[in-house]
């Protein structure tokens, strides 16, 4: 049953108004970030309000506004947008504690237009989550681009500038070289762009128009950073860690393969996909740059570019999952949004308390951080095993669904491309574990400042005290929990899953 509601609306509005209060208390640090906190508490609370329902096959619509006959500005709360705003909401609130104890003691610039951009792109995701068409997806989508610049050239420096603007070019390219095409197309041969289960397309589209579609759009969604398409996400690790958890770990690249699986599912739909073989192709592409980014994740010494490749690889299973057409595949797509994105922020937030503490940002100089860190190195260890695929920890569940689902749809090639990411996986993240709990620290290292990787510092000692970073290490425990819990409890995303795939 469909429910006529106001609160896909307010979601989004909580946020906007959470940063208006931000800016408002800008002369007052303590006022200013409980203002972020809050907000993200509010929007959390409204998204769980609305959970029983999905769960129980409902839905929940707002119409602002129609501009052209088949067209309008809807906001439509289903079992996949739910799992991405549930996912999204719960680690703003963990990344607003998390942002005081990365942004206070680095003394970051500008932390006031750090929190209140940061809450306008929680509302982007919200609508990029609710959308009820493909319009609504798109400008979304934009804004969201659009408003996550000043975060990603949050130092203002060169090499920040570098990154921001290429992350500005793929992104604004794409969706307006492809994505908009894509989008136009569909209403020009459809007459409608409201999402629809099964897929929105009439019968007796020639097959070459839906194919030429299909990979306007799919390559219109640069967020989804499918190869060659990725080369932001790795530019984009110039921003503050809390900048590169939560967008490049959640919301901006959750955004991509959210979007990639609407596409699948409710523009084209199982069937469609199934008889033009597209999934066959698309299955290609994302096993290519699973493959390829793992590959690239080992040779990048500096730990955030590790954590970027990583991120550009695992992306992939998701596309992965959903361009196998079948529902253990399927399953396994979607459930990762959520399994991917807790364990990818705590390596993340591991990233950010090893320079906030240690000043350290390379790999090669982290031998013996697990004595130092253990708190930091275990909470990291836990996320390595999740994107490995090492029961109990979630990546494992991601990992089992669609191993299932490549067997499912005869495609062998397609598991061993996930086997051999598996260990890949293992090449890439088991050395820096390895390094940081069983080898002695590297006296050339132990009085020396990491460099300015991550923000420039003047060479001193530092005393290292996990003790007294708790609002760094505090969030990075409570993901890596939530990591193992979903591996252990998996059901309310699994019963999610099944909602979307009917």
């Amino acid at each position: 049953m469909d429910i006529a509601s106001f609160r896909p609306m307010l979601i989004m509005l909580v946020s906007l108004v959470g940063a208006g209060l931000i800016i408002a208390n800008r002369d007052n640090p303590n006022k200013r970030e409980a203002c972020s906190f809050g907000a993200a508490v509010i929007k959390f609370l409204l998204v769980i309000s609305m959970l029983p329902g999905v769960l129980a096959g409902n839905t929940y619509s707002f119409t602002l506004f129609t501009f052209l006959e088949e067209v309008s500005f809807s906001l439509k709360v289903d079992a996949l947008g739910i799992t991405f705003a549930i996912v999204a909401s719960t680690l703003w609130m963990v990344t607003s504690i998390y942002s005081i104890g990365y942004m206070r003691p680095t003394k970051e610039h500008a932390q006031t237009r750090f929190y209140a951009c940061f809450a306008v792109t929680l509302s982007m995701t919200m609508g990029v989550a609710f959308s009820a068409n493909l319009v609504t997806l798109y400008l979304f989508y934009e804004m969201l681009t659009l408003i996550t610049y000043p975060l990603v050239s949050h130092k203002q420096t060169e090499v920040a500038y570098a990154g921001a603007n290429k992350y500005l070019f793929y992104l604004l390219g794409t969706s307006k070289a492809f994505l908009l095409a894509g989008m136009l197309l569909t209403y020009a041969v459809a007459g409608t762009l409201d999402f629809q289960h099964g897929g929105l397309f009439p019968d007796g589209v020639s097959a070459p128009i839906l194919v030429t579609i299909f990979f306007l759009l799919l390559f219109g969604v640069g967020k989804a950073a499918i190869m060659p398409f990725h080369a932001w996400l790795p530019a984009a690790m110039v921003a503050p860690t809390p900048v590169s958890a939560l967008l490049h770990a959640v919301a901006v690249v959750n955004t991509g393969v959210f979007s990639v699986l609407r596409i699948i599912f409710h523009v084209f739909g199982v069937d469609l996909m199934q008889s033009l073989h597209l999934g066959t192709v698309t299955a290609v592409l994302a096993s290519f740059t699973i493959v390829m980014a793992s590959l690239f994740a080992m040779t990048r010494d500096n730990l955030k570019a590790r954590l970027a490749y990583s991120t550009v690889s695992q992306l992939s299973y998701i596309i992965l999952g959903g361009a196998l057409l079948t529902v253990s595949g399927m399953t396994g797509g979607i459930i990762h949004i959520a399994n991917h994105a807790f364990s990818k922020i705590t390596l993340f937030y591991a990233a950010g308390s090893i320079y906030v503490i240690t000043h350290k940002t390379d790999i090669s100089q982290m031998k013996g951080i697990g004595r130092q860190l253990p708190l930091t190195m275990a909470a990291f260890t836990i996320g390595a095993l999740s994107m490995i695929g090492v029961p109990p920890v979630s990546g494992f569940a991601s990992k089992w669904y669609l191993a299932l689902g490549s067997i499912e749809s005869h495609q062998i090639p397609v598991l061993i491309v996930l086997l051999t990411s598996t260990l890949l996986n293992a090449g890439y993240f088991l050395p820096i574990v390895y390094n940081a709990f069983f080898k002695p620290p590297d006296e050339a290292h132990e009085h020396a400042v990491a460099g300015d990787k991550d923000g420039g510092h003047d060479d001193e000692h530092h005393e290292v005290n996990e003790a007294d970073h708790k609002c760094l290490v505090g969030p990075l425990c409570v993901t890596a929990v939530i990591a193992v819990l979903l591996g252990i409890f998996p059901n309310l995303f699994l019963n999610l899953a099944k909602l979307v795939i009917g």
